[in-house]
């Protein structure tokens, strides 16, 4: 190791142009360090946004990495004198060597560019759920979301995907752009039932329960139809009406927040409840056998007559 380090030494000092490449380079990326803090310190001050301040912190790095790898090549590669040259070079070689690392870095140019996602949005890629709380040139993270837990909650696990997943998945995201989803709750009662009362006690309930969902959902629309192609005719709840073996089922459909889907299902369940607890004449069903006496139970005309 000692005879390594004096020949390295040496070498240094019978080479004046390496010992300048050297100092150069160190000076680059001491300035850029301060450049990099100053701005950052000066972002930090003006805003208390922990989002905003992220989002300036992993900019400014991406940014910096970016502009010493040109300086420093321009230090190292003084034989090659178009920029164009080596970057073209830099780039072959990286492309054959690094596969897999290259793709990455290319999805993540187009994450960055075409923003399919961004830090706080809740996704979907390849069976993988979760809110997005990191991206980098190489992997984004999302923290996951139902697997073994209901209801689209947190599991508390932190899943790393490979950037160039969002080029051969599909990926899904349930707050770009539309930040509201259309969710079903189903509610069955028994035949005996009055279940128009009920369709009307289902109404009442989510519409008071929806409505600021609704109102909002309509200028998000108008924003999305910018870009997408977006048309619903109907944005407010509705109550729909089907026929289950066991009884009237009655599917009550509205938009909510992602985020919300289980706090509002829970808040109309138990209005449900406590409604359909004041009517006799309302019952929940469920799979029941029951033996069914036409002579006694059955309309007239579906009696058959006595020989």
């Amino acid at each position: 190791m000692e005879e390594f380090t004096n020949g390295l030494m040496e070498y240094i000092e019978n080479s004046p142009d390496v010992t300048a490449s050297i100092i150069e380079t160190l000076v680059v990326i001491l300035v850029l360090w301060l450049v990099r803090l100053i701005v950052f310190r000066i972002i930090v001050k003006r805003t208390d946004s922990k989002r905003t301040q992220y989002k300036w912190r992993k900019n400014l790095t991406y940014i910096s990495v970016f502009v010493a790898i040109l300086l420093i090549g321009r230090i190292w590669f003084v034989g090659i004198g178009s920029l164009a040259t080596f970057l073209g070079l830099l780039s072959a070689g990286l492309a054959i060597a690094l596969k897999d690392p290259v793709t990455d870095l290319a999805a993540w140019l187009f994450i960055m560019w075409r923003k399919p996602f961004d830090v706080g949005d809740r996704i979907e890629l390849l069976g993988a759920r979760g809110d997005v709380i990191d991206v980098r040139p190489f992997k984004f993270t999302i923290l996951e979301i139902g697997n073994w837990v209901d209801a689209d909650q947190s599991t508390g696990r932190v899943i790393h995907i490979p950037n160039h997943q969002v080029f051969t998945g599909q990926l899904a995201n349930y707050t770009s752009d539309f930040k509201f989803i259309w969710n079903e709750i189903q509610v069955l009662v028994t035949f005996e039932s009055d279940w128009k009362k009920a369709k009307g006690i289902l109404q009442t309930i989510i519409r008071a329960t929806s409505k600021e969902f609704t109102e909002e959902a309509k200028k998000q629309i108008a924003k999305a139809s910018k870009s997408y192609l977006i048309e619903y005719r109907y944005l407010t709840p509705i109550v729909y009406t089907d026929v289950k073996d066991s009884g009237i089922n009655l599917t009550v459909r509205y938009l909510t927040d992602p985020r919300r889907r289980r706090g509002t299902s829970q808040k109309i369940w138990e209005e449900i409840l406590e409604e359909f607890y004041k009517h006799d004449d309302i019952d929940f069903a469920y799979p029941t056998i029951r033996y069914y006496d036409n002579p006694k139970e059955g309309k007239p005309g579906t009696i058959p007559n006595k020989q």
